[in-house]
């Protein structure tokens, strides 16, 4: 079991074993924030930060009898355990100031202070204006990213979470996502087409692949020195980008209709990774000065 997920199971214990989706999502939310623990991270969603992690995490542990399968989080009778004592000690304190400050509260009460105290994840509410006065609401508009014109982002996702990549494209005002990737797949939790595309959609972003902008993985083997990676992009721009004249094509004009677009793929360093060419190229086609954003 990975770390995370016990602190996940004990946090529920000690509310009793039991807590609503939207409890659940607060009170770790507050947890990570208050130990400094990254164990998850969170978006701002319909109702405040929110982890796609975890409904993976309830998912496993649901089906290996440490949840009950249930809309609200319940550990299983038939996991007679206490999560709490495998924690360390600091981490148990964490958990226990967190139930005596917000134990008490309604669920409204509780996503109010949420709001409050960290006014970023309530820029996507549906409820924030049932909750806060004008003054909070005014505060939760100053955290709202405020990004004009075009844009080409060029974020690769290696070391990041989901939630932390999905956050940088919220900041940079990015409509739609262009992955480049040959083989969209990843052993990384969320980035596999399908898993992210809905991801993404549910934050209001678009997904788009272009296989045909990838490189082969058999072409990618023994990448030692910033001169290798040279070389494959050299190759890479001679046969395979200059015949995807359309793709190109194709992503210059979304970027002219939704203005910020990112380009998707692995590698965290734009050297490192042929998106840099791919922007490139867009730019060029936009007959643009402009140059990508990365991150």
């Amino acid at each position: 079991m990975f770390k995370r997920q016990k602190i996940l199971l004990a946090l529920i214990e000690q509310f009793g074993g039991e807590l609503s989706r939207t409890d659940l999502q607060k009170l770790l939310f507050l947890y990570c924030e208050r130990s400094g623990d990254n164990a998850y991270d969170f978006v701002p969603y319909k109702f405040g930060c929110f982890s796609f992690q975890t409904y993976a995490d309830k998912d496993k542990l649901e089906d290996r009898g440490y949840l009950a399968v249930s809309k609200p989080w319940k550990l299983s009778h038939a996991a007679d355990t206490r999560y709490r004592d495998a924690l360390s000690y600091d981490e148990r304190q964490t958990l226990w100031t967190i139930q005596k400050r917000y134990g008490e509260l309604s669920t409204d009460e509780l996503v109010a202070q949420v709001y409050r105290n960290y006014p970023y994840y309530a820029i996507n509410s549906q409820i924030a204006g049932d909750l806060l006065n004008k003054d909070e609401l005014s505060l939760v508009e100053r955290m709202r990213p405020c990004v004009e014109g075009q844009a080409l982002v060029s974020i690769g996702y290696e070391g990041l979470s989901l939630e932390a990549y999905i956050n940088h494209l919220i900041r940079f005002g990015v409509k739609l996502v262009c992955d480049v990737r040959k083989n969209p797949l990843s052993r990384k939790f969320g980035f596999s087409k399908t898993a992210l595309k809905r991801s993404l959609e549910h934050m209001g972003i678009e997904y788009r692949h272009f296989p045909e902008l990838g490189i082969p993985s058999d072409k990618r083997q023994t990448l030692n020195t910033q001169r290798d990676y040279d070389r494959l992009f050299d190759r890479y721009e001679k046969e395979i980008l200059c015949h995807q004249r359309d793709a190109v094509a194709e992503i210059a004009a979304l970027m002219k209709e939704k203005e910020r677009i990112a380009l998707l793929c692995f590698e965290r360093l734009p050297e490192q990774c042929h998106r840099t060419r791919v922007a490139n190229a867009v730019l060029k086609q936009l007959s643009s000065n402009m140059e990508p954003i990365t991150t």
